[in-house]
């Protein structure tokens, strides 16, 4: 699938590219949820390790999506020096909007077919490279898919987002 500024991704166009790249997943639909609790309910419908999505920005304006598993902590003091950014803190929702093109609640590192702009660097827990299979959501929050970790990082790659893979437990 092209890449095209003027209208962001929807669900249907991501589920496609995963067919188109030989990435299988499962969908399950669920009443929209936008907290990681909210989805918990949901989630044991659906194999694999639920994870969190959390949009950074650091103290020099650059973005950060750091995915990790649903009930890992991230400390956010000790992050910037693993990842080499400046202090974080949560970005706002104009950021979210500008760069992934999705809303609060439907963050997903699968939005970075919607940064045209590579604003957002993305990072990923290494504990998620080898499940079998990650529960993301497709661009809204009225979804969840399973999707190998594996597959997660080949997908970014190939919209040009390679992920840096960090230990973020430990």
């Amino acid at each position: 699938m092209s890449d095209t500024a003027a209208s962001p991704w929807t669900q249907q166009m991501l589920l496609a590219e995963l067919t188109a790249l030989g990435m299988p997943h499962a969908v399950l639909e669920h009443p929209a949820v936008y907290t990681v609790d909210a989805a918990r309910a949901h989630w044991d419908a659906l194999p694999g390790v639920a994870v969190k999505n959390l949009l950074l920005k650091d103290a020099g304006g650059r973005l950060w999506l750091v995915v990790a598993p649903a009930g890992a902590p991230v400390d956010l003091k000790a992050l910037p020096k693993r990842i080499g950014s400046k202090r974080l803190s949560f970005a706002g929702a104009a950021d979210l909007t500008a760069t992934l093109a999705v809303e609060a609640g439907s963050v997903t590192p699968l939005a970075v077919v919607n940064d045209h702009d590579r604003r957002v660097s993305v990072v990923l827990d290494a504990a998620l490279v080898g499940e079998v299979r990650i529960k993301l959501h497709p661009l809204v929050n009225t979804a969840t898919i399973a999707l190998a970790g594996a597959d997660a990082v080949r997908f970014l790659i190939h919209h040009g987002h390679p992920p840096l893979v960090v230990a973020l437990g430990g």
